[in-house]
This record gives structure tokens, C-alpha cells and sequence, in this order.
């Protein structure tokens, strides 16, 4: 098994524990309350031991209100981009809900066609890669090797 299976396979099952976590804004605990970048936080902590970064405190709208793609930039330092062509189980997939926005929401792909996230209003669920998201997605990432 290479390192990149094996570590999706370690994304993949560590994301599938947060099912059921409740939304909370800047929340990453499991079972306790997360948002869609605190599920990435938290499963990164999950399989990695620790945070890669904090990111601070962030209004809900951040990613709209300063302009800057703080998202997709720190997607960018921890993890290794992929062409979307290539996305398979255990990657990041960052989305953007207007093309002139920054990338706003985060999930990982579990299966073939289905994403985990957290969305407001909702617990961590997973999702199906329909087509109204996948015309979202602003870019897909590889976790790093442990």
C-alpha cells in the first residue's frame, strides 16, 4: 500500500467519526461542535497529533468580507494541490459559491461521488458530490504524507 492510500484511508476513517457533530461556528471538537474548517482541524489533529495552524478567530462571512483566499492559501502551505480530475477518497475539497469569491467552505471526500462537511444548520453530514457542488469547487488538495 503506498503512503498516499494509507493515509486516505486514515482521513477518510478519522472524518467518518465527526458524523453527527453538531454545527458550531470556529467549533473543532468531536461530538462537541464544529464548523467546516474545524472538521478539517480536527481530523488533521485526529491523524497528524496536532493542529498545522491556528487560524485565528473568523466572522461567519470572513471569507466574504476581507477579499483575501485565506482558505485556499493555507490549503495551499499544508497540503499538496491536485488537478480535480484526480480527486479520490481522503482529499480536501475547498468551494467557492460565486466564481469572483474566495473559497469559503471545506470537505473531504469519504467515497466515490461523497463529501463530509459541516454546514450551518446542520450536523457534520455526508453528502453527495451533486452538481450543484461540484460547480463549486474551487480546488482539491492531498493531505501530506505522515
Amino acid at each position: 500500500m503506498s503512503g498516499d492510500h494509507a493515509i486516505a484511508l486514515r482521513i477518510v476513517a478519522e472524518a467518518l467519526t465527526w458524523q453527527g457533530t453538531p454545527y458550531r461556528h470556529q467549533g473543532s471538537r468531536k461530538g462537541v461542535g464544529c464548523d467546516c474548517l474545524g472538521l478539517v482541524l480536527g481530523v488533521w489533529r485526529g491523524v497528524y497529533g496536532e493542529k498545522p495552524e491556528l487560524p485565528g478567530p473568523y466572522a461567519a462571512d470572513w471569507a466574504e468580507a476581507g477579499g483575501k483566499d485565506l482558505l485556499l492559501d493555507a490549503a495551499r502551505r499544508h497540503c499538496a494541490e491536485k488537478a480535480m480530475g484526480g480527486m479520490s477518497d481522503g482529499d480536501l475539497v475547498l468551494f467557492r459559491w460565486r466564481a469572483h469569491l474566495p473559497a469559503k467552505h471545506a470537505g473531504i471526500m469519504v467515497a466515490k461521488e461523497r463529501f463530509i462537511h459541516a454546514y450551518q444548520g446542520q450536523s457534520v453530514v455526508v453528502s453527495a458530490l451533486v452538481p450543484q457542488w461540484r460547480k463549486r469547487i474551487a480546488a482539491v488538495f492531498a493531505f501530506p504524507k505522515i
